[in-house]
């Protein structure tokens, strides 16, 4: 049986999605989920609302593709998770890229997602082996642009094991000020957050009846509309230099195997790697030097 080995360490991948993995501009609309950015007039609030079924089914399609099964509750969470995260950030500047973590306890799990407006991508996966069981629930931020030289971090504890809720708190904690997240049926998902001089009293008191018909209600105007797609862009190509530096030291990483799988940390995507991989990647690249 083949061993599995994490092909980066740590959770906070979001850098890496933004250098590692270019937009690929050659995939057709269609691919892509279009989220709507939406001024309330009067009301003076930010309503980002789209429907994720295209998202979901690349999802479904890629845990197909890599034989990954989660029990039914965690697939809730981390499509929930991964529309709440496509909706923060077409509500954010376009050149931020923007990893999160939730880590839960009882049962201990973690809850990866990251994405960027630019790279007009998302990906994510959940954690169920090797994780730390934590004396509360944990909820971590980070996010990077290009101009910045640190990335920007947050950690907040979260008391429920809904992904709406944790956008909640989070937009308060981290935007000061409030948002609201409602899943509007089927597989759509709408935030709304306030804007200077918002209305705060209809802000707090909408409810689902009243999200669906806001457009009918209220005075609003479409912004801009941005797309995003489940997609991570990993291969052999990017984790073969990450596997190089083991050159030397073969038998601590295979010991009696002739090949190992590396997982993809962002997407749980496995590949198989052998010895004879390894060797062929560093002598082409020594060659080309």
């Amino acid at each position: 049986m083949c061993c599995i080995i994490h092909f980066a360490l740590g959770i906070f991948l979001a850098a890496w999605l933004a250098v590692a993995v270019p937009m690929e501009s050659l995939e057709t609309e269609e691919e892509y989920t279009r989220i709507e950015s939406i001024f309330v007039r009067h009301r003076n609030a930010l309503f980002v609302k789209a429907s994720f079924t295209g998202m979901f089914t690349d999802y479904y399609l890629h845990l197909m593709k890599h034989k990954i099964r989660y029990s039914p509750e965690l697939d809730l969470m981390l499509k929930e998770y991964l529309a709440m995260l496509s909706l923060y950030l077409v509500a954010r500047p376009w050149a931020e890229t923007t990893g999160w973590t939730a880590n839960l306890r009882a049962p201990r799990v973690n809850i990866f997602a990251t994405g960027g407006c630019t790279q007009e991508s998302i990906t994510g996966r959940i954690f169920t082996e090797d994780v730390r069981e934590p004396e509360q629930n944990y909820f971590y931020s980070q996010t990077t642009t290009q101009q910045a030289v640190e990335p920007r971090l947050s950690t907040m504890h979260v008391d429920t094991r809904n992904p709406l809720r944790w956008l909640e708190q989070f937009h308060h904690q981290s935007e000061q000020r409030p948002a609201r997240a409602f899943h509007l049926g089927e597989d759509d998902y709408a935030i709304i957050s306030a804007q200077p001089a918002c209305d705060l009293d209809w802000l707090y008191g909408l409810d689902l009846p009243a999200v669906m018909t806001l457009e009918c209600d209220e005075e609003t105007k479409l912004l801009e509309s941005r797309r995003l797609r489940f997609h991570c862009g990993c291969d052999l190509l990017k984790i073969m230099p990450l596997l190089s530096s083991w050159r030397h030291r073969m038998d601590d990483l295979f010991g009696e195997q002739a090949s190992v799988k590396v997982q993809c940390p962002r997407c749980a995507a496995d590949y198989e790697v052998s010895r004879e991989m390894i060797v062929e990647f560093y002598d082409r690249q020594t060659s080309e030097m």
